[in-house]
């Protein structure tokens, strides 16, 4: 079993295959999008799996793909194989936006992906436009529906934006009274790529709830599965359930069983931190297997305890400015 230097169990990887996304979503970059990296700056399929097999030897059980958007890189389905056949790895998942998944949803019900997070900040297609600068809203409604009926569990997380998407929570709460759905609101982060000036949290965790409440003072509170970095409501009578993230409050810190490896090979084992090793390089000097789990070991040992901890120790002060695609959203 893996633990860190605050005993805090670690058992699952978060592996960001790409940094490029189809969608601009205004607080994840700017309109132009970003400095994409080269194909030689990624880690390959070979360095991502030879990882994910010593990770998974090592105690990892769950692996989530992310990117940017994972289904834009090529060849994706052969990475997801490759790592489902994984011996020990319980768990695999992946997060996406949905405007390319619908066609690859019957192969991910087949190598066994019981779970996709989906992207979608809004249920209405004009602000949806807006958010993100692509018409493509009725490919990820399209990417729900095919999930749904695969039977794959589909949790929507939904950033919640001061003056851009309020409306929408209460709608979107309303989606799980006939779907079996979750829906995750996440409190806006500073990682947006300097898309634009982020001047603090105005909806955080207590004030969605209080808005939610609002509409449904019946809601009531679930038990929180162990290591959920979600406060989890349902709404008597309603088929899915509605969690809340405190992404930037940090309140989850304390059970977090994550870490994180980016598009280029760097592993966080804090969302906060700016990269503590990078593996790809390690890789590409020769680093042994045996050698490189030392270095791993070191790491974890090292950990901040907390999301606060973590950003004051930035290297240099570095402050918060990359995008959540370069990270792994």
């Amino acid at each position: 079993m893996l633990t860190d230097n605050h005993g805090r169990k670690i058992n699952y990887l978060r592996l960001a295959v790409t940094d490029r996304c189809n969608l601009r979503c205004f607080y994840c970059m700017p309109e132009e999008g970003l400095n994409w990296l080269s194909r030689a700056q990624l880690m390959t399929y070979e360095e991502m799996l030879q990882t994910c097999a010593l990770l998974v030897g090592m105690g990892i059980e769950k692996i989530r793909i992310t990117g940017g958007e994972p289904f834009v890189r090529k060849d994706i389905m052969k990475l997801l194989t490759a790592i489902s056949k994984l011996d020990g790895l319980k768990e695999l998942t992946l997060t996406t936006n949905g405007v390319l998944t619908a066609p690859h949803v019957s192969e991910l019900k087949q190598i066994g992906v019981k779970s996709v997070n989906l992207s979608l900040d809004t249920l209405d297609a004009g602000r949806f436009f807006s958010i993100t600068k692509r018409d493509e809203f009725a490919n990820v409604m399209a990417t729900m529906d095919e999930l749904l009926k695969h039977d794959i569990e589909v949790k929507i997380n939904a950033v919640v934006m001061d003056g851009k998407n309020t409306q929408d929570i209460v709608p979107l709460v309303e989606l799980t009274k006939e779907l079996p759905v979750s829906v995750r609101f996440i409190e806006e982060m500073p990682f947006n790529g300097d898309g634009h000036v982020y001047s603090g949290i105005k909806w955080d965790y207590v004030r969605i709830l209080d808005e939610i409440k609002t509409a449904y003072p019946g809601i009531a509170k679930l038990e929180d599965p162990q290591y959920s970095t979600s406060y989890n409501y349902q709404v008597p009578g309603y088929l899915g359930s509605v969690g809340i993230i405190a992404a930037y409050s940090r309140t989850f810190c304390g059970t977090c069983n994550r870490i994180r490896i980016t598009p280029e090979g760097e592993l966080k084992t804090c969302l906060y931190d700016n990269g503590v090793l990078n593996i790809k390089d390690q890789l590409r000097a020769g680093v042994s297997d045996s050698d490189l789990k030392t270095m791993l070991l070191t790491t974890f040992n090292t950990r901040a305890k907390d999301g606060w901890e973590a950003e004051q120790l930035r290297t240099e002060n570095v402050r918060i400015h990359e995008s959540m695609a370069t990270i792994g959203g």
